[in-house]
């Protein structure tokens, strides 16, 4: 292994390594802002530029663009409400809020040094479980898939704090939104209405972009002004206050890192349920998960870093298997293949110094993307005095854009508006969108896993309960489903003691 660092760093410092590390982060940079494009759509854009350079300079190519875009996709989230990726949009949550608080350039600030944290401990995480990855992968089947989903929807309790009706109806929508199109268990389609486009259900990204960016936009036209409701409350300096919030909290930054590592690791689950797991964690641990959606920097702190270390995690399954951990990853796989590299065990053995080189540029440029949104934050914390006028044709062209570049499919774009106006209607009513979101993402792997558990048990619904992992997921369930019932109990409680004093 430390040969192959040796041979790695050559290759970086001696042989122009740097020079295609510098271009990936920045193409990473670019491609997370715009929402819609992502880490998928950047590499299988750029792919062909890496034919006829050797496996190692692409693997800084390839490496510089994943570990940047994590960090380009919190600027848009935070200060125009617009996930530039989907993982992005647990970070909208709290820092949005932050933005209009006139706190751009704080929320921007924890955005980045946790993101930069997060890409380097998902890295050591990966050096230490790649000896142990396999036994680690195939303790997961169905039912440990349907309790980790499952654990994953229970984020709709914490995100719906003093809303949990509203919460559970704008989910049970999620729920029906995500069981349309293509049954990949029983062969049908379902509740297509004769629209072949929905035959591959509702796509993710156009729904995201509409929710919050379209939706934002309208409720910007009708509000007027600035994104900053008190403009005088704007201090461009607050970006180091937003570095010295990660530090401070750093036990959060730890506990989402752990979070995405592991939850990267798992195929087929992905960064988003990597974000919403650990922004719900950080709820439920907090002392007061009142102020989480108001502004809590602790919720732009856990899913960064989560989204961040996600990366290191879903090598595992990639590098050692040639299982894709995620949609990156499977763009990923082609470049591997492309240069002749193939994915398993011998990769890990003959070509350590490749696997090397990558695991190096993802974890430099998590920390370069990072220093280049903390060098910007002043400058773009000044966009939310911008009058929304000039603002709404820019946030409209960029959303629909990307919303069509995703796939080249104008229907595509008209997803995107056509949840603009659900977005948009549920602001004006004071519904929760986050809940949707986590629905929409889950509920296709809730049914999926349940299904086939129950084809491999013959209904037996005993084999959740009897297996250790999954048993032990089930427990962390209850935990989750639990934690605000005993603080409700404990407000009721205080409350009644003051009355009584």
């Amino acid at each position: 292994m430390l040969a192959a660092l040796a041979t790695s760093f050559d290759q970086l410092l001696f042989a122009g390594g740097l020079i295609y590390l510098g271009f990936g982060t920045l193409v990473g940079l670019l491609f997370g802002v715009i929402p819609g494009l992502g880490g998928p759509t950047a590499l299988a854009l750029l792919i062909p530029l890496t034919f006829g350079v050797d496996a190692t300079a692409a693997m800084f190519f390839a490496g510089g663009i994943m570990g940047a875009i994590p960090a380009g996709g919190s600027v848009t989230a935070i200060l125009l409400n617009t996930p530039g990726t989907a993982p992005n949009a647990a970070t909208v949550y709290d820092g949005y809020p932050m933005t209009k608080n006139g706190k751009a350039g704080m929320a921007l600030g924890a955005a980045a040094a946790a993101s930069s944290i997060g890409g380097l401990i998902g890295i050591f995480i990966l050096f230490l479980i790649l000896p142990v990855a396999r036994s680690v992968i195939l303790m997961f089947s169905p039912p440990e898939f349907f309790m980790l989903a499952v654990l994953g929807l229970c984020a709709i309790a914490a995100s719906s704090e003093g809303k949990l009706i509203r919460g559970l109806l704008t989910a049970a929508l999620g729920l029906m939104i995500a069981f349309v199109g293509y049954d990949n268990v029983g062969g049908e389609v379902r509740f297509a209405f004769g629209i072949n486009y929905l035959w591959d259900g509702v796509p993710l990204v156009p729904a995201l972009i509409g929710l919050f960016a379209i939706a934002q936009i309208m409720a910007l036209c009708l509000q007027g002004g600035s994104i900053t409701e008190n403009p005088a409350a704007v201090r461009v300096s607050r970006v180091r206050d937003g570095v010295a919030a990660v530090f401070k909290n750093f036990p959060t930054v730890l506990r989402g890192s752990a979070i995405g590592a592991v939850i990267g690791a798992i195929p087929g689950v992905g960064g988003t349920v990597a974000a919403f797991l650990a922004y719900s964690v950080t709820v439920q641990v907090s002392d007061e998960p009142e102020t989480f959606g108001k502004g809590n920097v602790k919720g732009v702190i856990a899913p960064e870093a989560a989204n961040n270390a996600r990366e290191g995690g879903s090598l595992i399954p990639t590098l050692a298997f040639g299982i894709p951990g995620s949609a990156e990853m499977a763009v990923f796989l082609g470049l591997l293949v492309l240069h002749g590299l193939q994915p398993g065990p011998s990769l890990l053995i003959n070509h350590l110094d490749v696997v090397t080189s990558l695991l190096i540029s993802l974890a430099l440029a998590s920390v370069f993307a990072s220093i280049l949104c903390l060098a910007a934050a002043r400058k773009l914390a000044l966009l939310t005095l911008v009058d929304v006028n000039w603002l709404v044709p820019i946030i409209l062209a960029v959303s629909t854009v990307g919303a069509y570049a995703l796939r080249s499919s104008m229907q595509d774009a008209i997803v995107t508006v056509i949840f603009g106006f659900i977005g948009y209607v549920m602001i004006r009513f004071d519904y929760p969108r986050l809940p949707l979101v986590i629905a929409l993402f889950l509920g296709e792997v809730v049914e999926i896993n349940f299904r086939q558990t129950m084809m491999i048990t013959r209904g037996d619904w005993t084999i959740f309960f009897s297996r250790g992992l999954s048993l032990t997921l089930f427990l962390l369930i209850l935990l989750s489903l639990s934690i605000p019932l005993i603080r409700y109990i404990r407000r009721t409680r205080r409350a009644a003691r003051e009355l009584r004093s």
